[in-house]
Parts: structure tokens; sequence; C-alpha cells
């Protein structure tokens, strides 16, 4: 009967031990506070459909090699979180496109940083300015000539 109970103990030890030292390695990675480049912006994001973005209200592109990281620091997928508007932070690449992106929990969002409503280097077409219209005030000699057919 003692060999038997020896053999329980042993089957407990070898089974749940690992289980209590992964438990807690899991619960110190939830715990540890990420650090984000001294770049990184912060702004409210929307994804519209990978690649569109609207940050902050204004239409924006994701770069073809964006990482989106979750509070816990997982990977995400942006076909994944459409329509879902976040706090971030976020770098950009040199082209200017949205590069990296971290998802910030309660705590993190506590923290203060650049907001990322500085000007881009490019413009999308949905914002480009309208053709211009004649409003009927143009002078005959300002209008535009055109050859005679």
């Amino acid at each position: 009967m003692n060999s038997c109970h020896r053999r329980h103990f042993v089957t407990l030890i070898v089974f749940f031990i690992p289980l209590t030292w992964s438990s807690a390695t899991l619960s110190f990675a939830q715990s540890v506070a990420r650090e984000f480049p001294a770049a990184a912006v912060r702004g409210i994001i929307q994804i519209a459909a990978p690649p569109s973005v609207l940050l902050d209200g204004k239409p924006d592109r994701l770069s073809p090699g964006v990482r989106i990281r979750s509070p816990q620091n997982r990977l995400l997928m942006s076909g994944a979180l459409v329509g879902e508007r976040m706090l971030v932070n976020l770098t950009r690449d040199s082209g200017g496109l949205i590069h990296e992106i971290w998802v910030l929990s309660p705590e993190e969002a506590l923290q203060k940083r650049e907001l990322a409503t500085s000007p881009r280097n490019f413009q999308f077409s949905s914002e480009a300015d309208k053709t211009l219209r004649d409003d009927g005030n143009t002078p005959f000699h300002m209008l535009p000539k055109f050859p005679q057919q």
C-alpha cells in the first residue's frame, strides 16, 4: 500500500510542478511593462480595410510589414481588427506609413506621449482638392483658351 501511495505522490510531483512553474511564468510575463521607442506617438486607430486605416479620424495607411501587438505583446492580424477603435502607440517607416502598432493596456494609456497628428509627406487621393469649378464670376479674358477645330 505504501508503494502505491508513493507512486501517486511521484506522479503528482512530476505533472503539477511544471504546471505551477508555467503559470508563474505567464503571470510574470503579463506584469512586465513594455518599453516603447522614443519615436512612438499616440493615437486612436480604426482599421477600415487593411491597409487603409483611420488615425485620429483621418485616412492613413499601414506598411506592408506592419506589426500589431496586443496588450499581452502577442501579434495581431489587421484583418481580425476591422472596425475596432483602439488607443495605440505607433511608429512610422521611412516612407511615412504606419509600421509598428502597440495596443495599449489601461496602465500604459496613463503614460504621457506625443500625439500622432503630425503632418505627413504624402496625400491620399480622397484628401486631394476637388477640381476647380467656375463660379460664374471669372472674367472672360481669364477663361481658358481652346484651339479652334
